[in-house]
């Protein structure tokens, strides 16, 4: 039998509040991190924090990917000017 956590519903102020503190530089990535895998709160924000995280996960990979590219072209045409 599966056990079925209970959460109580983030309010609109609640919600507000979370992203706006997720917004700030630095205090926010660390506040993700406290969010998804701390213990004490909402399952609701842990489960947002965590989806947030994997979206700025993938975010970063594709722009290594993008600036490693653009400087792959950038050095292959500066190399055929000699």
């Amino acid at each position: 039998m599966e056990t079925q956590l209970q959460a109580n519903v983030m309010s609109v102020k609640d919600w507000v509040i979370t992203i706006l503190i997720a917004a700030i530089p630095l205090v926010g990535i660390v506040m993700l991190f406290v969010w998804a895998f701390g213990s004490n709160d909402n399952i609701n924000k842990a489960n947002w924090a965590k989806a947030t995280l994997i979206w700025a996960a993938i975010a970063i990979v594709l722009s290594f990917f993008m600036w490693g590219t653009i400087a792959a072209l950038f050095l292959a045409g500066a190399g055929g000017n000699s």
